[in-house]
């Protein structure tokens, strides 16, 4: 390694960059891009910051390894096996079922984007799975979800980047505003989170603590509870995903942008017809670029952003400036949740002042607030037209095509394994 690095011009002082074995470690990435004849990102967005940043001394000596390989996911479970009924309805309108092998195929369905019988007929499958998925609920978590609510759902592995704390906040926030003003025009919203923790993520795990006792907080308030719920679903495994999906009014990929690879529940929920509420993080931007940005919700900081700010950014600002995320924020210290291990205090302190090897906020969840709760907002005015709401959720759908595991694995074998049939 020494000898070519010599020969692509790297001085010695430059050597330690590329040492695969560094104090007595093993640099598995190292050992991997250079034993490797391709390394690829998941979602151009991670391909480019791969070249860009995180790899480009590598990238340097060899650009020709790198290239973009854009996950997916397989809609032979997450819509013909999920969503049956919403599979009839495409197979009738196409008149085959080459979709189920042709993603691609679901392209041809863009011209009933303005069909009011066909959008009525995919409402009411949505209306269905909806209904079937609060039964369910109501059977395995002992909550009531009105299937006639917006079904906001976040379901992805609880990591601070992912963000469930911003929608934690923002929900804290609505619960505020419904007991100042129980006549508030408040569309209902049933808010649906699943996710684990690694067994020592300590914040990771206060954060599910938390959204637990909100729900406790919201579902037991006779006043606020009609307007919001909250459910925490129970040991979140594909057989439970396959009922959230196809039942989602609101994808939430809230991530920091530029922390999220690529992310594929952001695909399944395209898939079943939800639109994305997202920072332009991972194949959200590839998402919106399909479905058109207009028929999603995309907020928030971008990776050129946060790369302006991130040597200037104090959290507090945002804190001081805007109330409403004031007094959600101060709600985790100011008793109106019990904190008897003073787990609360650690995520408020970390947001506000950093902790441990984290500078304040270091996922800019403060920043990225106000952004989010508009978003919100908009989200819950264009619902309310209902056959506007439908032709944004068929778009999504029609346009999924390219977020086939089947286009993914084909890239792979013919431009990384040379296999020219799959």
């Amino acid at each position: 390694l020494l000898e070519e690095l010599a020969g692509f011009g790297i001085t010695h002082d430059q050597f330690h960059k590329y040492e695969i074995i560094h104090n007595g470690n093993i640099r598995m990435a190292w050992l991997s891009i250079y034993g490797s004849k391709s390394v690829n990102g998941v979602a151009r967005l991670h391909t480019d910051l791969l070249i860009n940043q995180e790899l480009k001394d590598w990238y340097r000596l060899y650009p020709w390894k790198f290239n973009n390989k854009t996950n997916g996911i397989t809609q032979r479970r997450w819509l013909l096996q999920s969503n049956p009924e919403l599979s009839g309805l495409i197979t009738e309108l196409l008149g085959e079922d080459k979709w189920i092998t042709d993603l691609d195929q679901l392209k041809n369905l863009e011209s009933f984007a303005d069909d009011e019988e066909v959008l009525r007929r995919f409402k009411d499958i949505k209306r269905l799975k909806k209904s079937q998925l609060a039964d369910y609920i109501m059977k395995v978590e002992g909550v009531e979800a009105d299937p006639d609510s917006i079904f906001d759902i976040q379901i992805k592995r609880l990591h601070e980047y992912k963000r469930q704390l911003l929608n934690a906040l923002h929900i804290i926030h609505l619960y505020f505003m419904v007991k100042e003003d129980p006549e508030i025009d408040l569309h209902p919203r049933t808010f649906i989170f699943g996710a684990k923790a690694a067994p020592g993520y300590v914040r990771a795990k206060g954060v599910i603590r938390l959204i637990n006792d909100i729900k406790e907080l919201v579902n037991n308030d006779p006043v606020v509870s009609r307007k919001i719920k909250v459910v925490f679903v129970q040991n979140y495994r594909v057989s439970y995903a396959e009922k959230l999906f196809p039942a989602a009014d609101v994808s939430e990929q809230i991530s920091t942008a530029g922390k999220e690879a690529s992310g594929t529940g952001n695909m399944k929920f395209m898939l079943n017809g939800a639109p994305t509420l997202g920072t332009l993080d991972g194949a959200n931007i590839e998402i919106a670029e399909e479905a058109g940005e207009e028929n999603n919700y995309i907020f928030g900081l971008r990776v050129e952003d946060i790369k302006d700010i991130e040597d200037s950014y104090d959290p507090k600002e945002s804190y001081n400036n805007d109330p409403y995320l004031k007094r959600a924020l101060d709600s985790l210290v100011d008793g109106t949740f019990r904190d008897d291990t003073g787990v609360y205090r650690e995520i408020y302190n970390s947001l506000l002042h950093g902790a441990d090897w984290h500078r304040a906020d270091n996922y800019y969840v403060l920043r990225d607030f106000e952004a989010y709760r508009l978003a919100q907002d908009k989200i819950d005015k264009d619902y309310r037209n209902s056959m506007e709401w439908a032709r944004k959720c068929w778009l999504n759908l029609v346009n999924s095509g390219k977020f086939s595991s089947d286009r993914t694995i084909e890239e792979y074998s013919k431009e990384i394994w040379n296999i020219q049939k799959v």
